[in-house]
């Protein structure tokens, strides 16, 4: 008996249904009709041997708590011992019980029908939406009562209420009206209700939204509310918003999730969910087509759609590893109208480089190579093939080992021979879209080291560079910019030859220069095409006198300076763009000795100084070394540009007696060249207070640009300048440790070879040597350099250890004893 005295049995709230027994029973509760158990009236009354009456349920708790207990089996209300736990149906009462509660339900929903108005006090609707709950908990006959009734739209007129008790209440309640039966939610399918309960997913407080996606999980049941609510604009795009935001209380989501499933049932709702992040749903109606079903109208549907789908980069990894090889397969098919559906998919998620590299496992460059190539019967329309190079060109620019994959009868890869030769005969005989397709593929080519040989041997052979370049003068500037690239990734290897082929013909440098001119910011092209003027051979004189017929130079000299003042606004490409402008600036130091128009140009816009200035370009580092290596070409200049002093021929006094023959004094000369020199006129460094700045840059990290820097350092202590004032200079800027710290650090062979050069340059002054000689770990890297260093590097280190006296000087002996 304690468990119907501590509640254990109670099926249901006390306090409705206290209110239930008060407000509602017209007719008495017989004392036959509750269990003395749960005392509640009964459902399944059922009768024990010694005549006592039980709810079903109840007894047999009853029975399984003694059995676990091991206490003997007794009747909880006689405490009698019982033989049996046999259970007797009593039909006759359960049918009395019935008849009771069907006129007592009436009677209640009759009730409760003058309280459902949204005039009615809170307190009565609260009331009479839960008397339906408790009608409706009873069976499946007393839903049906409440639908008879009518009931259901007053209740869906409660949304409308303005209490958000009354309007929590209105939801739940309707749930469980509905409840595992279909025809009250045929009532709920009629007019906007659905759209009204859609609308509870958008308030904030979470308990209207539980209760409405609760609601709505249960509406999902039926075939036809999933189309109703995938209908509802805006409905699973919030369902699918509930599952994936992290602050969403966990019971909702859960709710939202079964709901979703449940909704996947129609595929217009499918198709929502993928257009929203919810791809799953699609590609598991994709894979259960299966790959035999080729034709099927369902596949052939989904994968046009998802071919229409714009997704980002982590979705297109996703139904690259879902789908991948049935698209691929898929592609296979005989049907054009497959294969366009299939590869306009395979161009949304190639686009990707991970989704891609999947593409390329399941085997999708074979079937894209046969594509392109095959004529006659069976190929492909111009416009599909435009499609096949685009996936072509997505798939290659993922940076792939191609040499390692077969795409023909013969074995061939990618980069073989006949293959290369078949996209450029295809890039010079197809329209500017796939030729465009196709030049992209061989930038994805030739951006790889293990392909790249491969493509320049292929063009070499085939002749093509001509054509190639003719692609720049291309008015559609997709095709413009995908040669400028190809011929960009392509100058290292065969750098003269593009370099002859642009001089050879008429307006490409042309159409080069205006691309970099054009002043719509700093774009993709003007990046790649002064890249590409960049990377042609420095030395190349012809190409510089064509480039300073055209006024390249000062374009370039005005864009460097709009940059460094900051009037050109930054964006991705502005890096690279200032990189290609410094590198071709620089190609004037390299002709200055045989270009005098080169030198009036260096001089007319300060070439040196502004170097120097690029010099600090702190994060450029490419920009600081081809700065460097410029101030060294200019630097190397100076000798032959300073302007020495014209003194004047001995009178006839000074030939005679030589007293008066002493020289004048000239002052205000250069002390490294002893002429009249400036930054300007004669790119002198020293006169230019450049020193400091490069012996900064021999601390840098990248040794790229300490090996500029230490060059054009060296040039203050060449052949052919006062070397003595050179090591002033230095001493006076703080370099000569430096430039020893280099050589101890011995990071690169040619940064070892400079070193070397420069540290004996400095040695042959007796105090440095003197201080020198006392730090083993300099002549431990000189004697190093002369053990491993090749022959001049030797010699050189060689006289450095005799500036030290690690190696005697024999030279001194051997005139002696001559």
């Amino acid at each position: 008996m304690a468990g119907s005295r501590d509640g254990s049995y109670d099926q249901g709230s006390p306090s409705d249904e206290s209110y239930h027994f008060e407000r509602t029973h017209i007719e008495p509760i017989y004392d036959a009709f509750v269990c003395p158990l749960t005392k509640q009236v009964m459902h399944d009354p059922v009768t024990l041997e010694n005549g006592q009456t039980f709810e079903r349920e109840a007894i047999e708790k009853w029975f399984k708590e003694l059995k676990e207990s091991r206490r003997r089996l007794v009747c909880p209300i006689t405490l009698k011992e019982l033989r049996s736990t046999e259970l007797k149906p009593s039909i006759a009462l359960r049918n009395t019980i019935e008849e009771w509660t069907a006129r007592n339900d009436a009677v209640q929903l009759d009730n409760t029908r003058r309280s459902l108005s949204l005039g009615s006090p809170e307190q009565d609707i609260l009331h009479a939406l839960q008397s339906i709950q408790s009608i409706c908990r009873k069976s499946r006959s007393s839903k049906h009562a409440v639908r008879n009734a009518e009931l259901i739209p007053m209740i869906i007129d409660m949304l409308k209420s303005s209490s958000r008790k009354v309007m929590c209440k209105a939801l739940e309640t309707l749930r469980i009206v509905t409840e595992e039966d279909a025809d009250n939610k045929e009532v709920m399918a009629e007019g906007d209700t659905v759209r009204t309960i859609v609308k509870f997913l958008s308030k904030e407080r979470s308990k209207e939204r539980e209760e409405a996606v609760s609601l709505l999980y249960e509406l999902s049941m039926s075939d036809t509310l999933c189309e109703k609510i995938g209908a509802v604009n805006g409905a699973i795009l919030i369902l699918v918003g509930m599952i994936s935001s992290k602050s969403e209380n966990i019971l909702i989501a859960e709710k939202a999730e079964k709901t979703l499933k449940n909704l996947e049932k129609c595929e217009n709702n499918v198709r929502q969910m993928a257009e929203n992040g919810r791809l799953q749903p699609l590609l598991s109606l994709l894979l259960k087509v299966g790959i035999d079903a080729g034709s099927s109208e369902t596949k052939l549907s989904m994968v046009s759609f998802l071919g229409e789908l714009v997704l980002n980069n982590d979705e297109k990894v996703f139904v690259a590893r879902t789908v991948g090889s049935t698209l691929v397969n898929f592609l296979r098919s005989g049907n054009v109208q497959s294969r366009e559906a299939s590869l306009k998919a395979l161009n949304q998620i190639s686009s990707c480089e991970a989704s891609a590299r999947m593409l390329i496992e399941a085997g999708i460059l074979p079937t894209l190579v046969k594509d392109l190539f095959i004529v006659g019967g069976n190929h492909l329309p111009m416009r599909l093939k435009e499609v096949s190079a685009t996936v072509l060109a997505n798939v290659v620019n993922s940076g792939y080992d191609f040499d390692s994959i077969s795409v023909g009868p013969d074995h061939q890869t990618l980069v073989s021979e006949d293959i290369v030769h078949n996209l450029l005969h295809l890039i010079s005989n197809t329209g500017p879209a796939i030729e465009c397709k196709l030049l992209q593929v061989l930038v994805g080519l030739t951006s790889s080291p293990a392909t790249v040989l491969n493509v320049v041997s292929a063009i070499k052979s085939s002749g093509a560079t001509i054509s190639l370049i003719q692609f720049i003068e291309a008015p559609q500037k997709e095709l413009c910019l995908a040669s400028i690239k190809l011929l960009q990734n392509l100058s290292p290897h065969m750098g003269q030859e593009l370099a002859d082929a642009l001089r050879g013909t008429a307006g490409q440098l042309g159409s080069l220069i205006k691309i970099i001119s054009e002043n719509n910011g700093i774009t993709e092209d003007q990046a790649a095409a002064v890249g590409l003027l960049a990377d042609l051979p420095e030395r190349d004189l012809g190409l510089t006198r064509q480039l300073l017929d055209e006024g390249a130079f000062e374009l370039v000299i005005s864009r460097v300076l709009r940059i460094r003042q900051g009037e050109t606004r930054g964006n991705r490409f502005m890096t690279p763009y200032l990189e290609g402008l410094v590198q071709v600036l620089s190609r004037l130091t390299f002709v200055l000795g045989d270009e005098h128009d080169a030198v009036v140009l260096a001089r007319e816009h300060n070439l040196a100084a502004l170097f120097i200035d690029l010099l600090q370009a702190n994060g450029l580092d490419k920009v600081q070394m081809v700065s460097a290596l410029a101030l060294e070409n200019l630097s190397q200049e100076s000798k032959r540009l300073t302007e020495l002093p014209e003194l004047p021929k001995p009178g006839f006094c000074a030939s005679v007696f030589p007293c008066f023959s002493k020289q004048p004094v000239v002052t205000g000369l250069c002390r490294l060249h002893h002429g009249t020199c400036s930054l300007k006129e004669s790119f002198c460094l020293v006169e230019g207070k450049a020193v400091g700045k490069l012996v900064a840059c021999l601390d840098h990290t990248n040794e790229k640009v300490v090996e500029a820097a230490l060059a054009a350092i060296c040039t203050l202590l060449d052949d052919g300048v006062d070397v003595q004032q050179g090591v002033m200079v230095l001493c006076e800027v703080e370099g000569v440790k430096p430039i020893l710290e280099v050589l101890l650090e011995n990071r690169t062979e040619i940064l070892r070879q400079r070193a070397v050069y420069a540290v004996e340059r400095l040695l042959r002054t007796e105090d440095i040597a003197y201080e020198v000689s006392g730090d083993p770990n300099v002549s431990t890297a000189l004697v190093d350099a002369f053990r491993h260093g090749d022959y001049r590097t030797r010699q050189i280190a060689e006289r450095a250890l005799k500036h030290v006296d690690k190696i005697p000087n024999f030279s001194g002996i051997f005139q002696n004893m001559g």
